[in-house]
């Protein structure tokens, strides 16, 4: 596989992840939710201070680690794809490996420049965030708010049985998290890998040595090279 063409798989990703996150952004308040197929697959706006899938890592030192972190994943993330191409890695590798680095790219951009471009949303006002100047935004460099919007309640209004250890009686549902492009691209990337990693990393069989079968008649006085 060319670098060319993991390029066009990381742009085609990235441009649809920051293309459904400006549109929810500009046109959905915080909390906001709309039904796109029955009851179970919703686009629901939400801001993630943290990491995938709503996990967080506390504070606003944090906040910044976290992005820093992402920034410098992605900086190695560039030699090691490369690194992949000239090795000859597997197509399906490199192809997984370059959705996994697009959905990193993708959610590092909100966390870099959002803060710095978009209003604040708030949930009780619900008023609908406006572009603003460079640096005018809701947060300071590195402290942006990712987007996103993929809500799949497949099971709601549950509970778990009451004899159930710990969680006993209390609510379920299922699928909970809220996530965006860039969370589904990352995700995907790695299920592949664990699916197919014997089909991507072959192990390599011995090689033996063939053996030469010779009509010559071998005693004490022959030498056999």
């Amino acid at each position: 596989m060319k670098v060319r063409q993991v390029i066009w798989l990381v742009l085609l990703i990235l441009i649809a992840d920051q293309s459904l996150k400006f549109y929810i952004k500009l046109n959905y308040f915080a909390g906001e939710e709309h039904l796109v197929i029955g009851q179970w697959f919703r686009l629901h706006f939400v801001e993630n201070e943290g990491m995938a899938w709503g996990w967080k890592l506390g504070g606003s030192w944090g906040k910044v680690a976290l992005t820093l972190f992402r920034l410098g994943a992605v900086i190695w993330g560039t030699f090691l794809i490369r690194d992949f191409i000239r090795k000859g890695f597997h197509t399906g590798f490199i192809i997984c490996a370059g959705m996994i680095y697009a959905g990193a790219i993708g959610n590092l951009i909100d966390s870099l420049f959002y803060g710095l471009i978009f209003e604040s949303s708030d949930p009780f006002a619900q008023n609908v965030a406006r572009m603003t100047a460079f640096g005018e935004g809701y947060a300071g460099f590195l402290h942006g708010k990712v987007v996103d919007m993929f809500y799949f309640p497949i099971i709601r209004d549950a509970h778990f049985p009451s004899w159930v250890p710990v969680w006993g009686g209390e609510e379920f549902e299922f699928f909970r998290p809220v996530f965006n492009i860039a969370d589904a691209s990352i995700s995907v990337g790695v299920f592949i890998i664990l699916i197919f990693q014997n089909k991507f990393f072959p192990e390599k069989k011995d090689q033996k040595h063939p053996v030469v079968e010779t009509k010559s008649i071998v005693d004490d006085n022959t030498q056999v090279n």
